[in-house]
């Protein structure tokens, strides 16, 4: 199962991949994800916390100005994993095209799967929407 959300971003790659990254600054901006913690680099495994829940993820991808990828596993591998996806793409118009999504496996997403498309999706949406707003202002 896989959520994928879109937003144009009237900004540069490189000014949005700024504000994405500055973790320190997402509880002041960040409705969906409400801090990142520690050094974020391929291998490391991170500590993310949303609104009501809390995990441990490693890092897949870190590609300046272009990609942030990692792997999230709920007790082992197969159970519920999730392969969450940061994107950015230029424009010929300078603009970035900013996609966020998450690839879903294991035993348990079917229990999960209205729950992930109703509130995980308008989670994304809502981040995507309050990136462009600092991105743009």
């Amino acid at each position: 199962m896989k959520i994928e959300t879109q937003i144009t971003i009237h900004a540069t790659p490189e000014k949005v991949w700024k504000i994405l990254t500055d973790f320190e600054r997402y509880p002041q901006w960040n409705p969906f994800i409400k801090s990142i913690e520690g050094k974020v680099a391929v291998g490391n495994r991170i500590k993310i916390s949303l609104p009501d829940m809390k995990f441990r993820p490693r890092v897949l991808v870190f590609e300046e100005n272009k990609e942030l990828k990692w792997l999230g596993q709920l007790l082992f591998k197969g159970v519920f994993d999730g392969e969450h996806r940061f994107l950015l793409e230029q424009l010929p118009d300078g603009d970035t095209l900013f996609t966020h999504s998450e690839a879903f496996s294991g035993i348990l997403v079917p229990l999960f799967k209205s729950n992930l498309e109703k509130n995980t999706k308008a989670g994304f949406e809502a981040m995507n929407q309050q990136l462009k707003i600092q991105a743009e202002s």
